[in-house]
């Protein structure tokens, strides 16, 4: 019998919707510019991090600063934010240090960035996040939307080693269709570190950062506590551009595996988790193969492939994308394999640290 199979068709059927409804997505402008304040936390340089910081400093966008904020004065990116406090002077670009201790170094630094902030709004990306022009001002007009509390973005990823590249085509075609199925399916708490926009008075109401200052998953909490504050968390018409430094096998393979524990303990524990098999196309479309079920093993690697298209290179504008769909089948199955690691342990490498694991996501060392 083919009906196994149709829940995995079906999950594909709903992210070739969820992909065709984003194209058509309208990026709107804003009846009003409040003045924000760019909160960035950096922990060492990639090759393009000027870009990054330069992305920032370019925004056509009427009043904003831009807030660094380091762990070490030794760091290699403090020079290059010197060099782009020289080279932007009508720029309010500020570097701090970090003087909050917290479980997550990066929320201490938020901590300390949002109290040193002139402004009302509020922007948190990684320290990596190189962004598109108009990238404000799209971004307030979506938090002008009714009752939104929190607005984030996908983001497509460069990667200079293969491992690398092979974790940016599972971005591509793996977790941006996932992404986009999340609101059509009736999850609302979700947001990444690629983008965190919101007002300073929702993030007092849930506490402050410090509130997320001891979980491992700091965007993903900022957006459930938001949300659970009564307030929408909207996905922006926004692509932004992410780093993946992952030079060997190992360091991809921990950073995949720490992002798998990290998703099973943070929501809704393990049985959202062993949920998540069924958006395994390729894994399925093998079984079914290997089964006497070829049709439904071709109509799942088809749509596998459109979703991928469509995400990848219409949606995220990844041209690496299509040089590298021959190899999806190989990541997918990998997925798999890291799927199956995430489910047991709670132990992961994170910054050169070895990290415990806790409920709902909170980290000691």
């Amino acid at each position: 019998m083919d009906w196994p199979f149709l829940i995995p068709v079906g999950y594909q059927f709903v992210a070739l919707v969820a992909c065709i409804r984003r194209m058509f997505q309208v990026r709107p402008t804003p009846d009003a510019m409040p003045p924000i304040s760019i909160l960035k936390p950096v922990r060492g340089v990639d090759p393009l991090f000027y870009s990054v910081v330069c992305s920032h400093a370019q925004q056509d966008y009427p009043h904003f600063e831009l807030l660094f904020a380091v762990s070490d004065p030794a760091d290699p990116a403090v020079p290059i934010i010197q060099r782009a406090i020289a080279e932007f002077p009508n720029r309010q670009i500020r570097l701090i240090y970090r003087s909050t201790q917290t479980p997550n170094p990066k929320v201490g630094a938020l901590i300390d960035l949002a109290r040193e902030a002139r402004y009302d709004v509020l922007l948190v990306n990684d320290g990596d996040i190189r962004v598109p022009q108009g990238y404000l001002k799209t971004l307030a007009a979506e938090l002008e939307q009714p009752n939104t509390g929190l607005v984030t973005a996908l983001y497509r990823a460069r990667a200079e080693h293969f491992p690398g590249q092979m974790e940016a085509l599972g971005v591509a075609t793996d977790f941006a269709p996932s992404t986009l199925v999340a609101p059509l399916v009736g999850v609302t708490e979700f947001a990444m570190g690629s983008t965190l926009f919101f007002r300073r008075a929702d993030l007092e109401a849930i506490g402050g950062f410090e509130a997320i200052g001891d979980y491992l998953a700091d965007d993903y909490q900022l957006g459930r506590l938001i949300t659970r504050a009564g307030k929408r968390t909207v996905l922006s018409s926004c692509i932004v551009e992410t780093s993946l430094g992952a030079g060997t096998w190992r360091e991809a393979w921990d950073h995949q595996v720490r992002w798998a524990r990290t998703i099973r303990v943070s929501r809704g524990g393990i049985m959202g988790y062993l949920g998540l098999p069924v958006t395994f196309a390729t894994l399925w479309a093998f079984v079914a193969f290997l089964t006497g079920h070829p049709l439904m093993g071709f109509i799942l690697f088809a749509l596998r492939f459109n979703v991928a298209v469509l995400a990848g290179l219409m949606i995220l504008e990844d041209r690496n994308t299509v040089f590298r769909l021959s190899l999806m089948p190989l990541r997918d199955l990998a997925g798999v394999a890291i799927w199956v690691a995430g489910l047991f342990g709670n132990t992961v490498q994170w910054g050169g640290r070895r990290l415990t694991l806790h409920a709902g996501g909170r980290i000691r060392d």
